[in-house]
């Protein structure tokens, strides 16, 4: 432990490193192969064969043979761990048991169709996240795919073959994997699929018409070829860094993808992944939030858009703005880009010129030094939602009736007006009718008002009246500005509530996450913090909370949670807190649980889980951000408290060691004295038949005064302890304060022989109700203090004093005074000021300070002028004695 209470660096590093050597991730090995029928489950029962010769512990958790016999044979000899059964719609299917697994805890486990998809109801919807949680428990994998699983690659073999790929799995997944290419030459495989080595006769003949043509697999075969070697250049560069021991390569290049709302932005994510795998570079996906909100289809969209930049490895950054350029532009330049990937606008149409081409023509404008990479959007993805955005404050119907019948009042005014100023003058007082509207209605009734009121002004104000012809120049003129106007003010009274809407969301995460750090930082304990965050949760979310704490390892719901979590809740709780990953709904972590789980981590541990029972169909992106950044603000509070209450008793185990240390010199100095003296007294006086009588009773006196130092120790003990334990009662009676004074000086008087004593104290009886063993106990201990502190004949002082309903005794002497640096520790057990001379536990004033706080009273101490030293016992008397009161 630090002087300063922190805890010790080091131990904190071994524990990092322990429970990362705990965690320690599997290998993953993938045999890839550009197509189905090239053999590569066979080639992975091989190599695991090679494993198990190796003495290895390898089980299959899932090898699809597809009844081939050759491949069937291979099984034989390796532990297999049977398939659990999932029931879909009524029909049995078979899964990889993944808890199984774990609990078996091979050494390799072979899992097969690594882009499988899962039944419904599984703990992941993807056996690729079945195999990652495999790794994650430190399990090696031994797996299959091919290359058109492949998120970047997806969209070429798409292309080249016209198949639609529906199960993909991330390249990230494949970083830090070991490829192994299962080849073979196109016209081979095709012959094996004649053979009816791949599919069953009919399956094979439609194959061969559509994805099996060999130009396909041609294709196929070198974008395998082609994602091979950028594996392995990979690695060779990786191995290049290290065995030159140079500083790691620094690229000059940074990616963004700008990412929103609507299908085109997927296949811009894996363009993006897919570039950035040959640049060997970072990449990052940003998504700016406008002042509009979204659709519920909108949103969900955006999310799935969102996730696949993460599943691809990609940092996600997400931004508010109005403008959507210039968001996009402030990321990029805060990140350090160097190349921005946009969608090349689909269309032709005047929409597109006007929003598509705008964005563009702004975004190559403003740039800068920013390059710009414009992609072609894939048509197959489906066209422009125009849809994406809610209407913010859409108008009721209400609000249309009130803005028609406001215009057919003022209407109604206008024409009483208009005898007095002509047709002209209703036509600003029309105006002016809509700009009040505006400040109540929204955009559709204040349009409606506009146009509503142009017409009326021209049918019934402007001549000819009873027409919507307008003969005049400047009529028409004026009649064309006054609609414009109307149009332009509606349209800017929508744009100015939109942003008052966006702003006042933007406070209310701004002021939700201000509000819990404050609070947080208050808190101090564990409790305090859950209180806080479940207070805080539930305010701006309206939804059921639960936060799970860890006890021994197992997580313990608290018990103010709102959230009541079920056998299934906490499962899902407990798997989100062993694999330190969000689970549960809104997630690719078992998401048929009611609840969003999202764990509480530091860098140094797991503390607990967060449970939130969201209502919501859909959770926003900035809602989701929101509730996990209020998760590792906790978390990092919870670590807090935890660190400063393991200190705290770090601390304390050090002052016990420290005192216990200190006890055992000081007693064992304290014991051998007057043992020695007494040993030595008892073997003269054995000796000492002979001797004088003054001489026998001078070794007998020795004899007494070890006892009595011996007796003296022991009680100091035993009063320690039960001062500590508390049950110290006072056994309150009355008494005269005098007689207790002179009972302790007669006490000491061996003690005290080489000092002269005076006794202060009035000539009237001073009654005071008090426990006299424990009051003559605290003086005896201030009159041995003395002594042992001051030269011998030194005067010691005695007084009792009865003063405003208080008892003042007090024992001042002529010694050296108390040091001022040592002052605020002179009651501290063991405490003894430096140069003392030998003798003494260090345990007098403690225990005299302990007896008077029994009391309900204070122990005081100072230095007197011209010398020496003053302690004051403070007793307080708020009874009146009993002879007083029968003396009234």
């Amino acid at each position: 432990m630090n002087g300063d209470n922190r805890p010790n660096p080091d131990a904190l590093l071994a524990a990092i490193q322990s429970e990362a050597a705990r965690r320690k991730r599997g290998q993953l090995k993938v045999f890839l192969g550009m197509s189905p029928g090239v053999g590569k489950t066979y080639a992975m029962l091989e190599a695991a064969h090679r494993e198990l010769t190796a003495r290895r512990d390898v089980v299959i958790a899932y090898v699809e043979t597809h009844g081939r016999k050759e491949t069937d044979a291979l099984t034989a000899g390796l532990a297999a761990i049977p398939r659990k059964t999932v029931e879909h719609r009524g029909i049995a299917l078979t899964e990889m048991d993944l808890d199984a697994v774990l609990v078996r805890r091979p050494q390799l486990a072979l899992v097969d169709e690594l882009a499988h998809t899962n039944t419904p109801g599984s703990r992941h919807p993807k056996r690729w996240q079945d195999v990652q949680e495999l790794r994650d428990a430190g399990i090696d994998v031994f797996t299959t795919l091919n290359v058109q699983h492949i998120e970047t690659r997806a969209d070429t073999v798409r292309q080249i073959t016209g198949t639609e790929i529906r199960e993909t799995v991330p390249d990230s997944v494949l970083d830090d994997a070991v490829l192994e290419l299962v080849d073979l030459p196109p016209a081979e495989l095709v012959q094996r699929l004649k053979e009816g080595k791949v599919y069953l006769p009919d399956r094979a003949a439609a194959a061969a018409q559509n994805f099996f043509r060999e130009q396909n697999l041609t294709a196929l075969r070198e974008i395998a070829l082609r994602l091979v070697a950028d594996h392995v250049g990979a690695d060779t560069g990786e191995f290049y860094r290290e065995q030159t021991r140079i500083s790691p390569w620094k690229t000059s290049h940074r990616l963004l993808v700008g990412v929103g709302p609507g299908p085109f932005s997927e296949p811009l994510i894996r363009w993006t992944r897919h570039m950035a795998d040959g640049l060997r570079c970072r990449w990052l996906a940003a998504h700016v939030e406008g002042p509009q909100s979204l659709t519920g289809a909108a949103q969900a969209q955006l999310e799935k858009n969102l996730a696949t930049a993460r599943e691809l490895g990609g940092e996600v950054i997400t931004t508010t703005d109005e403008d959507l350029v210039r968001g996009l532009l402030r990321v990029a330049r805060e990140q350090n880009v160097t190349q921005i990937i946009v969608g090349k606008p689909g269309g032709a149409g005047w929409w597109e010129w006007l929003h598509g081409g705008r964005l563009l023509r702004q975004l190559a404008r403003e740039s800068g030094d920013i390059d710009l990479h414009v992609v072609r959007a894939d048509k197959a993805y489906g066209g422009r939602s125009y849809s994406a955005w809610r209407p913010v404050l859409a108008s009721t119907f209400r609000q249309y009736l009130f803005a028609i019948g406001t215009i057919a009042v003022t209407g109604v005014l206008n024409l009483g007006l208009m005898a007095l100023v002509g047709p002209r003058v209703p036509g600003f007082v029309f105006l002016l009718a809509v700009m009040l509207l505006a400040l109540k209605v929204g955009r559709g009734p204040v349009l409606v008002a506009g146009a509503l009121s142009a017409l009326v002004w021209n049918f019934f104000f402007l001549p000819p009246r009873f027409t919507f012809y307008i003969t005049n120049l400047e009529d028409g003129v004026l009649f064309g500005t006054y609609f414009v106007v109307a149009l332009i003010l509606g349209q800017l009274v929508a744009r100015i509530r939109t942003q008052e809407e966006a702003e006042r969301r933007r406070e209310e995460r701004t002021s939700a996450l201000y509000e819990l750090t404050r609070d947080l930082a208050e808190a101090g304990s564990r409790d305090e913090v859950v209180w806080q965050l479940i207070a805080q949760i539930t305010r701006i979310f309206v939804a059921p909370v639960a936060v799970c704490l860890a006890k021994a390892d197992n997580l313990a719901p608290h018990p103010d949670s709102s959230l009541i979590l079920t056998e299934k809740e906490l499962s899902v709780a407990d798997w989100a807190y062993r694999q330190r990953k969000a689970a549960g709904r809104f997630t690719d972590n078992l998401p048929g649980a009611d609840a969003l789980h999202l764990p509480l981590a530091t860098e140094r541990k797991v503390l607990g889980v967060l449970a939130v029972g969201v209502k919501d169909k859909n959770l926003t992106t900035a809602q989701r951000e929101l509730l996990e950044t209020f998760a590792r603000q906790a978390a990092l509070v919870l670590d807090r408290v935890e660190l400063r209450n393991a200190s705290e008793q770090a601390r304390l185990l050090a002052e016990s060691d420290r005192l216990s240390q200190t006890l055992l010199n000081s007693i064992s100095h304290e014991l051998r004295t007057p043992l020695a003296a007494s040993s030595s007294a008892v073997s003269a006086l054995a000796e000492a038949d002979s001797a004088p009588l003054e001489y026998r009773h001078a070794l007998l006196g020795e004899i007494q005064e070890a006892n009595a130092r011996l007796n003296r120790i022991v009680g100091n003990l035993l009063d320690v302890a039960r001062l500590e334990s508390g049950k110290i009662q006072p056994r309150l009676d009355w008494h005269d304060a005098r007689d207790l004074v002179q009972t302790t000086v007669r006490e000491l008087q061996r003690e005290l022989a080489n000092h002269p004593v005076q006794v202060n104290a009035p000539a009237e009886p001073i009654w005071v109700k008090l426990d006299v063993s424990l009051v003559q106990h605290a003086l005896a201990n201030l009159l041995l203090n003395a002594v042992m502190h001051t030269p011998v004949g030194t005067p010691i002082e005695v007084a009792a004093l009865f003063s405003e309903k208080r008892l003042l005794l007090s024992v001042a002497d002529r010694g050296p005074g108390i040091p001022p640096d040592i002052m605020p520790r002179i009651f501290d057990k063991f405490f003894r000021a430096p140069g003392a001379v030998t003798g003494g536990s260090g345990l007098g004033l403690t225990i005299a300070k302990g007896f008077v706080e029994a009391h309900g009273g204070a122990i005081t101490a100072a230095n007197r002028p011209g010398g020496g030293a003053i302690f004051t016992l403070h007793l307080p008397q708020l009874e009146t004695p009993p002879q007083i009161e029968v003396g009234r």
